[in-house]
């Protein structure tokens, strides 16, 4: 019977974890519905810890009391200025949507006065390009901004059905939010034993996953805001119709590396340009250069530091394949999942240098 023993302990050891890979699974495709909510909360308690820290040593270690004041702050500086602009922008995109189903804006003539203001030499260039091209070109640059819109309000419309189910989300994320803030150090001694990582591999890696949340957050959201902001303020400022939505595509090309803002200002200020609108044209390029794009330069370093060292091109990749995948939680899953994955090599790179050693 002894010569058997090694061989059940081996069979029931397997038995066993494969039962724990199933339920974890399954837990997984559980929760999946309210992933985006537990991402957040998993953000928010992130960010937030060193000020929910600071308020239990100011109380006296009322942790219950600081964790609420840290949660109503959340809800102060994140929530609520989210769902105010949200309400604002889905307002501006059926009024622009409006204006262009009216023919109040006309994309397709605007191409064409742009077109017909261009510089001899270049007038030469387009003439000699195919009309039907240039038509086609019209089409689809008006019909794309035309069914951009007409989503942004088609989603509001959905999201007003679903309001349940949006506020479910929601409820989890504070929920979440509040426990994490509050018993999170006890949860991370209960549960880090139980991954199988030696500990000193596995404290490295949670401690670069902190940091590049709070990097990702920090160096990424906080620069995108700001630009998106001053975007918007500069198109109002010249009365270009719709600064918010040109303020938030702004913010979003912000968050793709080695594209940035340029990418909406640059073609604005060039068609003011040729149009006739020569000063607001020069205002919009002086401003961007010299404010919009100065914030990534001054504000990221400050931000993040040298927290995360990943080359331009894989944050581009990543958030770009993130954005894809996950939608708007990509931007922080597609670089995080970057970061570690770097990290983990690195981790066996130097495993491997020590043994060479």
């Amino acid at each position: 019977m002894q010569d058997d023993e090694p061989r059940k302990f081996q069979f029931e050891d397997a038995g066993f974890l494969t039962l724990v890979v199933l339920v974890t699974l399954a837990f997984a495709w559980l929760i999946a519905p309210y992933f985006g909510a537990i991402l957040w909360a998993v953000v928010a308690a992130i960010l937030f810890d060193p000020v929910n820290r600071r308020l239990a040593v100011v109380l006296g270690g009322r942790k219950n009391l600081s964790t609420t004041l840290t949660l109503l702050l959340i809800v102060a500086l994140v929530i609520i200025p989210a769902l105010l602009l949200g309400f604002a922008l889905v307002q501006e995109a059926v009024s622009v949507y409006n204006q262009i189903q009216s023919g109040q804006v006309d994309f397709p003539g605007m191409i064409q006065r742009f077109v017909a203001s261009l510089p001899d030499w270049a007038n030469r260039i387009a003439r000699s390009a195919s009309m039907n091209d240039l038509n086609e070109l019209k089409d689809l640059f008006g019909g794309g901004v035309a069914s951009g819109l007409q989503a942004i309000a088609s989603r509001a419309l959905n999201l007003g059905q679903g309001a349940l189910k949006f506020l479910a989300s929601l409820g989890v994320m504070l929920y979440l939010t509040y426990f994490l803030l509050r018993d999170g150090e006890s949860l991370g001694r209960r549960i880090l034993p139980a991954i199988p990582l030696r500990s000193a591999e596995r404290d490295a890696l949670l401690r670069h996953f902190v940091v590049v949340v709070r990097a990702t957050m920090k160096g990424t959201v906080v620069v995108a805001v700001v630009q998106g902001c001053l975007g918007g303020l500069v198109f109002w400022i010249l009365g270009i119709e719709g600064a918010l939505l040109w303020g938030l595509m702004m913010g979003f090309f912000s968050l793709v590396p080695a594209v940035g803002t340029g990418a909406v200002w640059v073609p604005v200020a060039i068609y003011l340009l040729v149009t006739g609108s020569v000063s607001e044209g020069l205002i919009l390029i002086g401003f961007g250069l010299l404010v919009i794009g100065m914030v990534d330069n001054l504000l990221r370093p400050i931000l993040v530091g040298k927290e995360t060292r990943m080359p331009d091109f894989v944050v581009l990749i990543a958030t770009l394949s993130g954005l894809g995948i996950f939608g708007l939680n990509g931007f922080i899953v597609g670089p995080m999942i970057a970061a570690l994955f770097m990290a983990v090599w690195s981790m066996v790179a130097d495993q491997r240098r020590q043994k060479a050693v």
